[in-house]
């Protein structure tokens, strides 16, 4: 028998649980590992933020539903990986031996490495169901006493889709409520252009994106880095090509929601070989660490080197197209004989 274990129970997570189950054999046990006792569908947390969702419409019990696929479950959430002994230490203080364990953990969202930057200071967030539930008191309390809108993303995000969505969400809401006009709305982010995604943009999403945002009345900062937040006041430094300062910004706001940078998680960071120096996953072409053999990693949790430099830092978006993908690899290669052999620590 095979112990298989997954840390994590986003998208990552719950569907390699899934996948693993029909790969490996039925005498293999396999245990999902989270620091929260719900799945949740973090696309939908945007909406969460301006109540057109609840948290209850995008979250499920996994407690509930793992057993039903003969997958155990724990939510006790790991405090450290011990990858020389085969184990994971739980926060509850007791250990959880594996055979194989797949890291999905995704990201440790890095708000401290701004001055009054994140939801325990002075912008709010949509990174987490939780988060985007305390942002939706304070957005119908904006709403009721309306001003200036900053959003976007920092130097060295890497997930600039939702920051684009909310924008846009933000703008559609303001307008059913007939206080649009009352709202003028800035972007600021790190990409060298509207559109870049830190993929070097997707087709014409860079004329695309310009139009929209112009149609919808929003102004926009890129090339930006944050320095720090106040209350009702945003400091941004606008970086040339060359990257070096260019235009310094005070931003007066009444509501800011910013997507932070990532980087893994403190239960891996400092693992010599398992991470980078951010805490990232390192990870070959088959989702495996190549110095702990029997470990594999998926989703935004992983390390993936830029794709391109530009004058303030960005990183590269994992997708949930990628994050599937990655998931139906690991899968199968924990799965087949000949790959069980070849990692048998």
């Amino acid at each position: 028998m095979a112990n298989i274990v997954v840390m994590g129970g986003g998208i990552g997570g719950v569907t390699c649980a899934y996948e693993l189950k029909d790969a490996v054999r039925d005498e293999d046990r396999i245990t999902l590992v989270s620091n929260k006792a719900f799945f949740q569908f973090t696309p939908s947390n945007p909406w969460v933020a301006v109540k057109w969702r609840s948290k209850e419409d995008i979250t499920v019990d996994l407690a509930a539903v793992m057993p039903k696929h003969g997958i155990a479950f724990n939510s006790a959430g790991v405090a450290r990986v011990c990858p020389s002994d085969n184990r994971i230490e739980l926060a509850d203080g007791s250990s959880l031996p594996y055979d194989y364990l797949v890291i999905a953990t995704g990201p440790e969202l890095a708000f401290d490495e701004i001055e009054g930057f994140g939801p325990e200071h002075h912008t709010h967030s949509i990174c987490d169901v939780d988060h985007a539930t305390r942002t939706n008191a304070s957005w119908e309390a904006f709403c009721n006493d309306p001003g200036p809108i900053v959003v976007g993303a920092v130097q060295g995000a890497s997930c600039f889709g939702p920051a684009y969505e909310f924008a846009m969400i933000m703008d559609a809401d303001l307008r059913r409520r007939r206080i649009r006009d009352r709202v003028p709305m800035t972007f600021v982010t790190a990409e060298p252009y509207i559109g870049h995604l830190g993929v070097g943009g997707v087709g014409d999403t860079k004329g695309l994106l310009e139009s929209e945002m112009r149609h919808r009345h929003i102004k926009w900062i890129t090339n930006a880095k944050v320095d720090k937040v106040e209350p009702g006041k945003l400091s941004v430094t606008e970086v040339g090509e060359d990257g070096k300062p260019s235009k310094t910004h005070e931003l007066a706001f009444n509501f800011a929601t910013m997507i932070p940078a990532f980087r893994g998680i403190p239960a891996v960071r400092g693992i010599e070989g398992l991470c980078n120096p951010r805490g990232f996953i390192v990870v070959d072409k088959h989702q495996r660490n190549p110095k702990f053999s029997n470990i594999f990693g998926i989703g935004v949790c992983i390390a993936i080197p830029a794709l391109e430099q530009t004058p303030v830092a960005v990183g590269v978006p994992k997708t949930g197209f990628m994050i599937e993908s990655m998931v139906t690899a690991t899968a199968l290669n924990i799965g087949r004989p000949a790959a069980r052999r070849k990692c048998d620590p």
